[in-house]
């Protein structure tokens, strides 16, 4: 583990005004049950993404591209933006309970802690040279991190009071270990997107178990888990929505609206085990909801600035927004379900 300190970089200021926001967003309500709103980032093609809500009700996101996190606030549009290590490469974060912001540092085979108040960054490097590109990241219930390592082929463990970090390697090779969710039980479940499988982490021995998809050509990205217990799966080449149920090892699939155009990419999961997908082989990208207990397809919207590609998202559970960020330089928020219209 090593420490930088970085000043907090305020190099744009986006807008202050209550007023002056409405100049920067696009709004959509195209049906009653899926209300966007995006925000424009100024600082122009540096891929903004994975945003999440922090404790006082700041979205935070990383500019994948341009070298900084950033955090928005919903109620003034203001943007601040913190300067990282060049060619860091921060692909996702998320916030704890403290306030502070953990980062995968993709290029740099590291996840990365800001302290928002006084810009230190805390570093804590991969055990492994090998594993030299951390991508996503799940808070477990004891407030330690898992996260995927794709193109090394790697899971890990990190324990967020010592710094330790643990990882197990994918038994298949090239399997691009990729999302990455927390099930009600605890448990960690992957996607291979390399591949046709799932996978389950078990942490006391750090050892990958994988779940074949018995459609050979099943490549899934992202991953959601519903109340109970069953594993959901968007097949970014097959256009379908899959279901993995862990107690009876049984699979089943249904076709997405926009068929293998589709490339479903960003998921999340509503409290009334609602699943969102986003359909970015289309544009604009289109989000979609799913009934889990009707297993109907019940909602669509489509994204105001187009969206280009939305590649994850984030369920905020107390306020019933979905929040992503979008290749066409946004950060969005959905509203979804019962929220809408409140």
């Amino acid at each position: 583990m090593r420490t930088v300190i970085i000043v907090a970089c305020l190099a744009w200021l986006f807008t202050s005004a209550p007023e002056a926001q409405a100049q920067n967003f696009l709004s959509t309500s195209n049906n009653s049950q899926i209300d966007i709103i995006e925000w424009e980032v100024p600082w122009e093609g540096t891929r903004p993404r994975d945003p999440y809500v922090a404790p006082d009700g700041k979205v935070w996101f990383s500019g994948q591209t341009g070298g900084y996190l950033a955090s928005l606030n919903p109620k003034t549009g203001e943007m601040k933006r913190y300067e990282l290590e060049k060619g860091e490469g921060a692909h996702n974060l998320i916030v704890a309970k403290d306030g502070m912001v953990w980062y995968a540092g993709n290029r740099t085979g590291s996840i990365g802690k800001l302290n928002p108040v006084t810009g230190a960054i805390t570093k804590y490097p991969m055990p492994d040279a090998a594993a030299r590109d951390p991508h996503t990241m799940v808070w477990l219930k004891d407030g330690n991190i898992a996260f995927t390592v794709q193109s090394s082929n790697m899971v890990g463990h990190l324990n967020t009071k010592t710094g330790a970090i643990r990882l197990a390697k994918a038994a298949t090779r090239g399997s691009l270990p990729y999302g990455i969710k927390v099930a009600p039980d605890g448990e960690v479940w992957v996607v291979l997107f390399g591949t046709n499988k799932l996978a389950h982490l078990d942490r006391a021995n750090m050892v990958l178990h994988e779940f074949e998809i018995p459609r050979p050509n099943a490549r899934p990205r992202r991953i959601e888990i519903t109340s109970d217990g069953r594993i959901w799966y968007g097949d970014y080449i097959g256009g379908k929505l899959g279901v993995f149920n862990p107690k009876t090892a049984a699979f089943k699939e249904y076709d997405l609206p926009s068929g293998a155009q589709s490339r479903v990419y960003g998921m999340a999961a509503d409290k009334e085990d609602v699943i969102y997908v986003v359909e970015t082989g289309v544009q604009p990208n289109k989000f979609v909801s799913f009934d889990t207990k009707t297993a109907t397809f019940t909602a669509s919207a489509s994204v105001p600035s187009g969206g280009g590609t939305i590649r994850h998202m984030y369920y905020h559970e107390s306020t019933g927004e979905i929040w992503f960020g979008a290749d066409s330089n946004y950060i969005g928020r959905a509203l979804v379900g019962k929220k809408v219209g409140l």
